[in-house]
């Protein structure tokens, strides 16, 4: 199941939203310039849970960074174009409604809590981890926690695989949000090292976070559970 659309009006342009959409992508052509220097650069600029929360040390060549700065760098970099354009379109659908209940310097704040909060969840679940984590999904975790919490009655256009055809239907977020956390939870208890690619892990860790925080960063005159606001055109 695919989210394509939601039907949630907001009063203010999503500039951080935009901004950060912008810098992902940007970032990401860079990836693509590096060649075999790629792997090098993901080492160093990734989030390395031995190394954040553990013993290692990378070697002088690769920590161009400190390892705290990996938790805000490792947000802007990812693993192909699947993984990006995935995170992209999570963030566009549902980054802007919450952005637009918190204001743009709360919800960038709110933005990079949740990602370190995804990112410490992942790296004690397995501290030895000497795989770098990359990527933007821990913090759009928390923009979908956010939104179960903020507007569970908005209706999302998803995109539901049938064999080789692809049936469109409406459903509210908080079925659709539920569904997506669930199967993380799922994903996150069968999961093993040689299943790994995906931080199951970070993907709740984000959710909860923002579940958790949303009635901290929200204005103070929007309210939880707000029945739907418009009807499809």
């Amino acid at each position: 199941m695919f989210p394509l659309h939601d039907d949630n009006p907001t009063t203010t342009a999503p500039l951080l939203t935009l901004a950060l959409i912008v810098a992902n992508v940007l970032i990401f052509f860079w990836q693509l310039s590096l060649g075999p220097q790629l792997e090098h650069y993901i080492y160093a600029l990734g989030a390395i849970p031995a190394v954040l929360l553990g013993n290692l040390r990378l070697p002088a060549d690769i920590a161009l960074i400190p390892p705290w700065m990996t938790a805000f760098s490792s947000m802007f970099l990812h693993g192909g174009w699947m993984h990006l354009l995935g995170n992209m379109l999570y963030l566009w659908i549902f980054g802007n409604n919450v952005e637009d209940a918190m204001g743009h310097r709360r919800f960038l704040l709110f933005y990079f809590v949740c990602g370190i909060a995804a990112l410490l969840t992942h790296a004690y679940l397995d501290i030895n981890s000497q795989v770098p984590m990359v990527g933007a999904s821990g913090a759009i975790s928390g923009v979908l926690g956010a939104y179960l919490l903020l507007y569970p009655h908005a209706r999302v256009l998803v995109a539901i695989p049938l064999g080789i055809f692809i049936h469109t239907t409406r459903l509210a977020a908080g079925w659709v949000l539920g569904f997506w956390f669930v199967l993380q939870i799922i994903s996150s208890l069968v999961a093993t090292s040689q299943t790994g690619g995906v931080a199951w892990g970070a993907h709740v860790g984000g959710f909860v976070a923002g579940m958790v925080l949303v009635p901290l960063f929200k204005k103070r005159d929007v309210k939880l559970f707000a029945p739907r606001r418009r009807r499809w055109r």
